[in-house]
């Protein structure tokens, strides 16, 4: 009964305040603000992990800790690659999903929401990325880590049933 009631609260706040963002697009932005901290040349993408509305942790793409990254390095060996094509072999980053995850315990994790958001660069600068989406690596990490949604502005992939 209490989260009813609740419900009908949150749904009443949001018919009030037309101009208040929904909590996908919040932590959709918060995603995107981690994503600048990137280290990629190519593609900056930014995971926040959610999980009973509280931010479990974050994580965005770049060199594992104490390596040089390739911002600093000037050079990206994938920058004229195909993109989430599962072959990494040549790229040093660990992806904003894996990082976000490996900073969370599965028990926070089980039944939670990984937001993924980005931006690429094209030949006119950085460039938001509307389709944002876990390469197939990531993909299987997500599933087996507990999480049960991923969103990005492409919509909300649900794993489980």
């Amino acid at each position: 009964m209490r989260n009813i009631i609740i419900k009908e609260i949150e749904n009443m706040a949001d018919e009030k305040n037309t101009n208040r963002m929904s909590k996908n697009e919040y932590y959709l932005g918060i995603a995107f603000a981690v994503s600048k901290r990137s280290t990629c040349l190519k593609r900056r993408y930014g995971a926040v992990i959610v999980n009973n509305d509280e931010i479990i942790s974050t994580g965005y793409n770049g060199n594992p800790r104490g390596e040089e990254n390739c911002c600093d390095r000037g050079d990206c060996k994938r920058m004229n690659l195909p993109s989430n094509s599962g072959d990494y072999n040549d790229c040093f980053s660990v992806h904003a999903e894996q990082n976000a995850m490996l900073s969370a315990s599965r028990n926070e994790m089980l039944g939670s929401t990984i937001f993924l958001a980005g931006e690429k660069y094209d030949d006119d600068g950085w460039v938001e990325i509307d389709d944002a989406e876990p390469c197939p690596i990531c993909f299987r990490m997500i599933k087996n880590s507990g999480i049960d949604r991923i969103v990005s502005k492409k919509g909300i992939t649900n794993l489980r049933d």
